[in-house]
């Protein structure tokens, strides 16, 4: 890898800068999934067309996730980022204006490819700036966007929408996503901001062969494939679980699940990685979830709360080191850049898949049949992650 230009900033503020550009891609999704209710009520003569407006982000990240990672790549990590940030800044106080169903839409689709172009770049470039010794608990502060996010829109969005409507929330998200590209345009100046040179075998200029041999290779792939397994599960779990639960216990549970596992993330897995690598942390992560999983199919509801809990803590070790893997196993910026875009996509995909399919299988057999198929989940993630470290074992000759 070339050597990293002088920064205008210390590394350690430029990634909680680049942290802080992940809320504001992570708002793009809890501006509206937060306050919907509210949101929903704006155009009433949407129907059930209005969930169309949380998902076609996950729609575009689940179709084009593979090649936002192959176009950054190829572009520059800091001019993708900084164009995704001023696109996004300015769709979001656009929105603000609350206009037509139908435009909104088509709006939320271009929002979905600035999305994309943040959610690669960004901890692309968190992973080269970071020094070695801290690039493990730099990617486990990354990992947290989501949770932070959305529990940030929970406190303090709502009673700003229930104050001055959603249109407020679209135009402080918008405002913010604006600053910090100013904010980064300045902290990223200096750094290569050019087209990379296309490896691992692939045209220069063949953005197809480039993404065709990330997904064959066993150290690109592997954090993807890990993510769609997590993805599966992680948000169906935390909308279907909670009506299972005890209604006394059921608010505490369900605000402890995800802190739990965001905790876990960014103080427990740094600290884990010292003994062994991420790529073999999520293996163990999803063993204990697939474990905890089996264990809660057939609890109480007191055990099933505890059970719920301790599932989102061995899920917050796949959180840590599913982002801190792709350094790892990938040493060029281009193919940690695919390796991030194949999370985005496969992240995309278990986002759109996991809740229908968990509600079908409740209809199968309430609980202990959801549960048992979520503990056979891990199982298989536990099984395709262990397949690709032998195919890399082979690949480098041990």
């Amino acid at each position: 890898m070339s050597r990293i230009p002088s920064l205008t900033c210390p590394a350690p503020v430029l990634v909680l800068l680049l942290w802080a550009a992940g809320l504001g891609a992570a708002g793009q999704f809890a501006k509206i999934a937060v306050p919907f209710a509210e949101f929903a009520a704006l155009y009433p003569d949407a129907g059930a067309r209005i969930g169309w407006l949380l998902t076609v982000i996950s729609l575009i990240g689940a179709v084009f996730g593979a090649l936002a990672g192959a176009v950054v790549s190829r572009m520059g990590l800091a001019r993708m980022l900084l164009g995704g940030l001023v696109i996004g800044g300015v769709i979001s106080l656009w929105q603000a204006s609350l206009p037509g169903f139908p435009l909104f839409l088509v709006s939320r689709v271009f929002e979905g490819a600035s999305h994309l172009a943040i959610v690669v770049a960004a901890p692309t470039l968190i992973a080269e700036i970071a020094p070695d010794r801290y690039r493990g608990a730099a990617m486990a502060l990354w990992s947290t966007f989501f949770g932070v996010t959305f529990a940030g829109v929970a406190l303090f969005g709502l009673p700003l929408v229930a104050q001055a409507g959603p249109e407020a929330l679209f135009g402080l998200h918008g405002m913010f996503l604006l600053v910090m590209a100013a904010v980064l345009a300045l902290g990223l100046r200096g750094r290569d901001t050019g087209a990379r040179r296309v490896g691992d075998g692939a045209p220069a200029g063949s953005v197809v062969g480039r993404m065709i041999a990330a997904c064959r290779s066993p150290f690109i792939a592997a954090p993807g494939l890990g993510w769609l397994f997590y993805t599966l599960t992680f948000v169906s779990l935390l909308a279907v679980l909670p009506e299972r639960l005890d209604p006394a216990l059921r608010a505490q549970v369900t605000a402890a699940m995800p802190l739990t596992g965001t905790a876990v993330a960014l103080i427990c897995v740094p600290v884990l990685m010292r003994w062994r690598p991420a790529s073999r942390l999520m293996p163990l992560g999803f063993a204990g979830a697939a474990l905890v999983a089996g264990v809660s199919g057939v609890a109480g509801l007191m055990g099933l709360a505890l059970a719920c809990v301790g599932l989102f803590a061995c899920l917050g070790v796949v959180q840590g080191a599913g982002f801190a893997a792709v350094p790892e196993l990938n040493l060029s910026a281009d193919d940690r850049a695919m390796g991030y875009g194949l999370m985005a996509q496969t992240g995309n995909l278990g986002n759109l898949l996991g809740t229908p399919v968990l509600l079908a299988l409740l209809d199968l057999g309430d609980v202990p049949v959801m549960m048992g198929a979520v503990a056979a989940t891990y199982a298989l993630a536990v099984g395709a992650l262990a397949l690709l470290a032998a195919r890399r074992r082979r690949q480098m000759g041990l």
